[in-house]
């Protein structure tokens, strides 16, 4: 959504996470998407730290080596930022054109963001009319706007490597393009798209298809990471096999499951007060599904923890759903494996530069 600036080529979308960076790259032919490009690399965690660059040499020389494992040729790239450097809200203005918007929004944008306007870039997103109380003509916009130091910290690492960053997007975005390409929306159904990363949690709640709430929360995968040290007393290394639920010596299973359950009422928590501020702008509207995506929703347990908190039906996504895999290229078990990481990359990689 965010900040396109050049002529349309080919690009791949490039997801710098906390815990990783992921690659996809796809061809679009006559029957779908095709996957072209896949690779994820792993980071230390000590390398971003919510959302904030702390080595870039490190993953600059990560990005390196993913680049040169793919064989990537082209040079333009989509990519993506979050968390608090990053507003996006749903505004009611006057009805107007979009060049008349495009020549007044940064004095909207005053009025709703907490940043000195001159520090961030702005975009928007037109998405229909609607009549006030005194049936005047108006329409609801979706702002959106970002620190530029936070998207310069990424523009520059990209470009350190040699990449053309021809759109920056936004995650909450990202997810619901990876929704819309491998999902059909129903007509009236509200879907609450969940991205839980490392260290962001990304809620995009969409009515028709179309965003109308969107939230970032600083709680992921890290957290479980963190309790268990904590609580169980285990190194990182012991601590993140243990959140993945592979065998650690000396381990009690249901002392690992209290604390898991423990971030896992968090996570509930913070995905209810979402539902609820939507609720306050949507009066009478109930919830269809929550749709999980990213890393972290593997936890052992979530899902069900979820489903039985919040009562409404959890569905894990499948970002590949309806993207044609080639089986002799690629290794199909690994794909299904990495898939949720790769869920931003995925919506990242339909972009086309100078689209909205």
């Amino acid at each position: 959504m965010l900040f396109p600036f050049s002529k349309v080529k080919p690009l791949f979308g490039l997801d710098i996470g906390s815990s990783a960076i992921k690659i996809v790259q796809l061809i679009e032919t006559k029957s779908g998407f095709k996957l072209e490009k896949f690779g994820i690399k792993q980071l230390t965690p000590e390398l971003i730290v919510d959302g904030t660059i702390m080595d870039a040499g490190r993953v600059i020389d990560a990005l390196r080596e993913l680049l040169a494992e793919l064989k990537i040729k082209i040079k333009e790239v989509a990519i993506s930022i979050s968390g608090h450097s990053v507003i996006v809200k749903k505004i009611t203005i006057p009805t107007m054109t979009e060049e008349e918007l495009e020549e007044s929004i940064k004095w909207e944008a005053e009025q709703y963001i907490p940043f000195d306007v001159n520090d961030v870039n702005v975009d928007f997103h037109i998405l229909g009319e609607v009549e006030n109380p005194e049936g005047q003509a108006q329409m609801n916009v979706l702002l959106v706007a970002a620190k530029k130091d936070k998207l310069n910290e990424y523009t520059s690492l990209v470009a350190e490597v040699g990449l053309n960053p021809v759109v920056v997007d936004v995650d909450v975005f990202a997810i619901e393009n990876m929704y819309g390409i491998n999902y059909d929306a129903q007509e009236t159904e509200i879907t609450v798209l969940t991205n839980i990363g490392a260290s962001v949690m990304n809620v995009n709640i969409l009515k028709n298809g179309m965003s109308t709430f969107t939230r970032d929360i600083s709680i992921g995968g890290n957290r479980y990471t963190e309790m268990i040290q904590k609580e169980l007393n285990l190194g990182y290394e012991d601590a993140e096999r243990a959140k993945r639920s592979e065998p650690v010596e000396k381990l009690d299973t249901d002392s690992l499951m209290d604390v898991v359950n423990t971030v896992n009422s968090e996570v509930a928590s913070e995905i209810t007060r979402s539902i609820d501020y939507f609720k306050t702008t949507s009066a009478h509207e109930n919830i269809d599904r929550i749709v999980l995506c990213g890393g972290s929703s593997k936890v052992k347990g979530l899902t069900n923890f979820l489903n039985e908190r919040l009562g409404t039906p959890i569905e894990i996504a499948d970002p590949f759903k309806k993207i044609l895999i080639d089986s002799k290229a690629f290794d199909i078990n690994y794909i299904q494996e990495m898939a949720l990481q790769a869920s931003v990359a995925v919506g990242l990689a339909i972009r086309k530069p100078g689209d909205r």
